[in-house]
């Protein structure tokens, strides 16, 4: 009996680290999907709700914080990943209801255990 995989989605525009994490993480036993910018997975079609989002702070079109912010009310629950940590990154990253950031690089370890929190955690309130 195979156990259900559960489904990361991690949307990064840069396409060597989002290849990356999507290795890691398949590795690691998730199955995941890709994305470079927040407006292409608000707009796929048919994409199951994740168990986990994956989302870089600063992408092209809508940040990360911002995006998440948008979601409805069901929203999954997220790792931010930046590479400019600053106290306004930060205060973005709670404002939106993340509680995990890291910032890159990372350890692949302290990567899985985000994710493992966040998928404990479950959604923000």
């Amino acid at each position: 009996m195979n156990p259900i995989r559960q489904l990361i989605v991690i949307v990064e525009d840069d396409a060597s680290m989002g290849r990356a994490l999507q290795r890691l993480l398949h590795v690691s036993g998730f199955d995941t999907l890709l994305f470079d910018s927040a407006e292409a997975f608000a707009t796929a079609t048919n994409t199951p709700v994740p168990h986990c989002l994956v989302l870089d702070v600063q992408l092209p079109g809508a940040s990360g914080p911002r995006f998440y912010e948008q979601l409805a009310n069901q929203r999954p629950p997220a790792v931010f990943i930046t590479s400019h940590d600053s106290p306004a990154t930060r205060s973005a990253v709670t404002s939106a209801g993340g509680g995990e950031l890291l910032t890159k690089p990372f350890v692949a370890q302290d990567f899985l255990d985000a994710i493992s929190r966040a998928v404990l955690r479950g959604p923000p309130p």
